[in-house]
């Protein structure tokens, strides 16, 4: 699919990114938009892109004619859910938040009552400024992404033989871009949901899991290699040596490593992690044709005393070797 740089911006405010995604179409699916708008967002649009992009947006609760119709769509649940007290709470904490950070609060608000938005906005509110921007920064990845899936989905398809009222439509778009979501492992699920068994509020500045990748046959950075974060869910039998059935794995998130060979975030940032086995994959091939590994991933465990431990977990790789450990 073509974008042109005026189609994204009505996904993203940052001009940096609108002309950088418009030069880096066509798209041959939704799953390559996301992945380019990832790699885009956190490696070549910098401090000043972001705030620009943030200052499209209207504060949480704003009920002004000028706002967009995505806009009005993602905050529908927070203003259909909001007494005049909570709007007014809402109003007063945008402001105190503007005041201290210089910019909009960002928030992925599709989904999300008034109440919610409002616990956030205050538990964010105590962030350092650097840390404030980038959770901002991530939540308008996930709004930019969700966007991205609506561009994809308004595409010209064949009229539905029945009638039905926009908020049945409504929905019925929200379930085409979950279920997109469900097949296609590269597709972040949208904003309002959670990653599977990972629950609790958070108190911590970055996930439960991390990683970075390190070339050491150049001594720098590995930067634009994909990152898999997956959990076993069978139940039934824990993976192993002797149990190389693979069909139990489930997806959290991806990324792609930047300039400084880290990985943007692979999972929600909670308190306290789901006990089990994780698995973290990289397409080494990708980033090294001619190395030796197709791709690697690392298994490892995390036990019911380790829940609220942080676990990063980097990547040493060279064409013909690779080596990892458990840092922090």
């Amino acid at each position: 699919m073509p974008l042109s740089a005026q189609d994204v911006l009505r996904v993203n405010g940052s001009r940096r990114f609108a002309a950088a995604m418009a030069a880096a179409s066509p798209f041959a699916s939704l799953a390559d938009a996301l992945l380019a708008a990832r790699r885009i967002w956190l490696d070549e649009v910098d401090v000043n892109g972001w705030l620009e992009a943030f200052a499209a947006h209207p504060a949480i609760g704003t009920t002004s004619p000028s706002v967009s119709k995505w806009s009005k769509e993602e905050q529908s649940a927070a203003l259909s859910t909001a007494t005049d007290s909570t709007a007014q709470e809402l109003a007063e904490w945008n402001a105190r938040y503007r005041e201290k950070f210089g910019f909009v609060f960002m928030i992925c608000a599709s989904g999300r009552t008034a109440p919610e938005v409002l616990a956030e906005l205050k538990r964010r509110y105590t962030n350092r400024p650097i840390v404030e921007l980038e959770a901002a920064a991530q939540e308008e990845l996930k709004i930019t992404e969700l966007r991205l899936a609506k561009l994809f989905s308004s595409e010209p398809t064949v009229p539905s033989t029945t009638t039905e009222g926009p908020a049945t439509q409504s929905d019925k778009a929200a379930d085409r871009i979950r279920f997109i979501g469900a097949h296609l492992g590269a597709l972040p699920q949208p904003c309002a949901n959670k990653a599977p068994e990972i629950t609790g509020s958070s108190n911590r500045s970055r996930p439960p899991i991390t990683t970075h990748v390190l070339d050491t046959a150049r001594g720098s950075p590995a930067s634009g290699i994909e990152v898999h974060l997956e959990m076993w869910k069978d139940s039934s039998a824990p993976p192993s040596f002797s149990n190389k059935d693979f069909s139990g794995w489930a997806t959290l998130g991806y990324s792609v490593t930047n300039n400084d060979g880290r990985s943007g975030q692979l999972m929600d940032i909670v308190d306290n992690i789901a006990p089990g086995f994780y698995r973290i994959s990289f397409n080494t091939a990708k980033y090294s044709p001619a190395g030796f590994f197709p791709y690697v991933s690392i298994i490892f465990e995390i036990k019911e005393n380790q829940t609220a431990e942080h676990f990063h977990v980097p990547l040493l790789h060279s064409p013909f070797s690779f080596t990892t450990y458990r840092g922090s």
